[in-house]
C-alpha cells in the first residue's frame, strides 16, 4: 500500500512547481541560461526542505532537468560525477562496511571504553573518544549510533537505573550530539566532504584529507574535552560507580572473540587508508584516490573482506546526491545564476566585514540561523556554499576558510528535526528534545568562541584565513 503524503510533503510536491513555473516566466531581467538554472535550483530547495523525495534522488532529478530542458548540455548537467568527491565517499563507505561487518569498530570501542575504567565518568569519556576515532573508519553518524547504541543500552542496563536517568540521557544525548559534530572537523562524512567538493569544484584550491584535519584539530581535541565536562554538569550521575559496567564490556570483547583473519585484513588496509591520508600533502595523492584504492582492495579476493552481499548492502544515494550538488554547482557558475544567487543571499554581510576575524562571527551565526530554515544539512550546504564561495571571492576572504568555517557551523544544532542522525538517536527513547536543545545551545556558543580562537590565533600559522 503506498504510503500517504504529509502536509510537509503536499506543500513541496504542489509548491515546488508553482515557485519553478514563477522563477522560469517571471521577468526578472536577467540572462535566460542564469533565469532557467535558478528556476531548477528553486524547484530543488523546495523538495530538499519538504523532503517529497530521498535528497539524492532530487539531486539526480535536478541534473536531468538542467539536461532536459535545455539549460545547459548533458557533460555538464551531470559534470559532478566526473569530479573525484562522490568516488571518494564511496570508496570511505566500502571501509565503513568492512569495519563494521568486521566487528573492527565494535572491537575499538569496547576495548577503549574498558581501558579507560569504569566510573561513569570516565565510561562517558570513552564513548565521546570512540565517536571521534570512528569518524576515522566510519563516515556516517547514523552508522557511528548503530554501532555504539547497544554498548550504551548495555552499560545503563549495568547501572540498573532507567532509560531516561541522567546516565541514560548524558549518554545517549552526548552521543548523538557528537556523531554529527566531529564530522565536520575531519573529512568523514558527506557533509564535510560535499564542502570539499564545492571548494575543488568553484576554485583552484586542492583540499587535502591532512589540511583539513590539522585546521580543525586543536578545537576537535578541545570539544571531546568540553562536552564531556558539560555533560557531567548537565546531568549529574545518579552512579558514579558501577562494577557490572566492567564485566558487561568484558563480556562484550569475549563475544567478539579473538582476531579473526578478516578483522586483521580490515585493520591492515584501515591503516593503509589513514597513512596515507595523513600524508597527503607529501606525496600529493588525492584522498580519494586512496578511498577508492583501499575500497576496491577490500572488494578484491584474498586480500579483502567484502562480498558482492556486503556491497550491495551499501546505499548508493549520498553518492548521487554529492555528484548531483556538484553538478549544479557547475551549472551555476556556467550560466552566471551564482552572481546572481551569490547578491540575493549574501551581499547585505559586505558592509559587516572588515577582516576574516570579523566576518567569522558573522558567518557562524548565519549559517547557525539558516541552518534552523533548511533544516537538512546537506541541504544548507548544497544550496548555500556555491554562493557562499562566490563571495568570499568578491570581497577578497579566502574562500576554502570561508568555506570551512560555513560548514562547522553546520554542525551547530538544537531541533531533533534538523538532521536525520539526530532524529535516529532520539528514536532510542533515552533522552528528549529539550535535552537536545539544552546540550545544543551551550555547545553552540562553545563552538563559536572555540571558533574564534583558531581563526584568531591558529589558522594563520597554518597559511588560512
Amino acid at each position: 500500500m503506498e504510503a500517504r503524503f504529509s502536509r510537509k510533503e503536499w506543500i513541496g510536491a504542489i509548491g515546488a512547481p508553482l515557485l519553478f513555473l514563477f522563477l522560469w516566466l517571471a521577468p526578472f531581467g536577467i540572462d535566460v541560461p542564469a533565469q532557467r538554472a535558478l528556476a531548477v535550483v528553486g524547484f530543488l530547495i523546495v523538495l530538499w526542505i519538504t523532503e517529497v523525495m530521498d535528497h539524492g534522488m532530487t539531486a539526480f532529478l535536478g541534473c536531468y532537468l538542467f539536461w532536459f530542458l535545455g539549460v545547459v548540455d548533458f557533460s555538464t548537467a551531470f559534470s559532478g560525477f566526473a569530479r573525484d568527491t562522490p568516488w571518494f565517499l564511496f570508496g570511505a563507505l566500502l571501509i565503513a562496511r568492512t569495519a563494521t561487518k568486521t566487528g573492527l569498530a565494535r572491537r575499538i570501542a569496547y576495548s577503549l571504553m574498558a581501558a579507560l575504567g569504569t566510573s561513569f565518568s570516565r565510561l562517558l569519556l570513552g564513548m565521546i573518544l570512540v565517536s571521534f576515532l570512528l569518524n576515522f573508519i566510519i563516515p556516517s553518524g547514523m552508522a557511528q549510533i548503530a554501532t555504539l547504541a547497544p554498548i550504551l543500552i548495555g552499560l545503563v542496563a549495568a547501572f540498573e537505573v532507567p532509560a531516561r536517568s541522567n546516565i541514560g540521557r548524558s549518554l545517549f544525548v552526548t552521543l548523538t550530539y557528537t556523531s554529527g559534530l566531529f564530522n565536520k572537523m575531519i573529512l568523514a562524512g558527506s557533509a564535510s566532504l560535499l564542502a570539499r567538493g564545492l571548494i575543488e569544484s568553484l576554485t583552484d584550491i586542492r583540499v587535502y584529507w591532512s589540511q583539513w584535519l590539522i585546521a580543525f584539530l586543536p578545537v576537535s581535541l578541545l570539544t571531546i574535552f568540553v562536552i564531556w565536562r558539560l555533560a557531567l554538569w548537565l546531568y549529574p550521575p545518579e552512579k558514579s560507580q558501577f562494577a557490572g559496567a566492567r564485566e558487561f564490556l568484558q563480556e562484550g570483547l569475549q563475544k567478539l572473540g579473538s582476531w579473526s583473519l578478516a578483522e586483521k585484513k580490515a585493520f591492515l588496509w584501515v591503516a593503509v587508508a589513514l597513512g596515507l591520508w595523513t600524508t597527503d600533502q607529501l606525496h600529493h595523492a588525492s584522498p580519494a584516490l586512496i578511498a577508492m584504492g583501499v575500497g576496491l582492495a577490500l572488494c578484491m579476493p584474498k586480500i579483502g573482506v567484502l562480498q558482492t552481499a556486503d556491497i550491495k548492502q551499501i546505499s548508493f544515494l549520498p553518492i548521487i546526491f554529492v555528484g548531483g550538488v556538484l553538478s549544479m554547482s557547475r551549472v551555476l557558475a556556467e550560466t552566471g545564476a551564482l552572481e546572481v544567487l551569490t547578491d540575493v543571499m549574501f551581499s547585505w554581510m559586505a558592509p559587516l566585514f572588515s577582516g576574516f576575524v570579523q566576518a567569522t562571527g558573522v558567518l557562524y551565526w548565519t549559517a547557525f540561523a539558516y541552518h534552523l530554515l533548511l533544516a537538512s544539512e546537506l541541504s544548507m550546504l548544497s544550496t548555500s556554499i556555491p554562493a557562499l564561495i562566490q563571495f568570499a571571492t568578491e570581497q577578497g576572504l579566502d574562500p576554502m576558510a570561508t568555506a570551512m568555517v560555513w560548514t562547522f557551523a553546520a554542525s551547530g544544532k538544537i531541533f531533533v528535526y534538523q538532521s536525520a542522525v539526530l532524529i535516529l538517536g532520539y528514536s532510542y527513547g533515552y533522552f528528549e528534545p529539550k535535552d537536545l536543545f539544552k546540550l545544543g545551545a551551550w555547545m553552540a556558543a562553545v563552538e563559536f568562541i572555540l571558533l574564534l580562537l583558531l581563526v584568531s590565533f591558529y589558522w594563520p600559522l597554518i597559511g588560512l584565513g
